[in-house]
């Protein structure tokens, strides 16, 4: 079983809807700086900057310096534990949609 401490701490990063936009921007992007980023946004570079710190912590980004600027880039692999926690509910629906799938052909022959 996934350490419950990492799940806790992905899914705190990814609750606040400005930090997922953030997360998001770094996604569909190579590499993205604070400047961009805050360029793009509605909020502070310092706002911003709290934002890349959490998600840095939960393991979602990784950052390369390069002089006076600062990359950010997706790290996918901080997502694992989410999809592991997920994963282990597949089973629930799985089996959830095959009882809907033998009703609905009960009722509609």
């Amino acid at each position: 079983m996934i350490e419950a401490e990492t799940i806790t701490t992905v899914m705190r990063a990814l609750a606040d809807p400005t930090r997922r936009a953030v997360f998001e921007r770094i996604v569909n992007s190579d590499e993205i700086t604070v400047v961009e980023l805050t360029r793009a946004s509605s909020v502070t570079q310092g706002a911003i900057s709290q934002h890349l710190k959490a998600l840095k912590q939960a393991g979602l980004v990784s950052e390369r310096p390069e002089g006076r600027n600062v990359y950010y880039r997706a790290a996918p692999e901080g997502l694992a534990p989410l999809a592991d926690w997920m994963s282990h509910y597949g089973v629930f629906w799985r089996e959830r949609f095959a009882d809907l799938r033998n009703l609905l052909k009960e009722l509609d022959p």
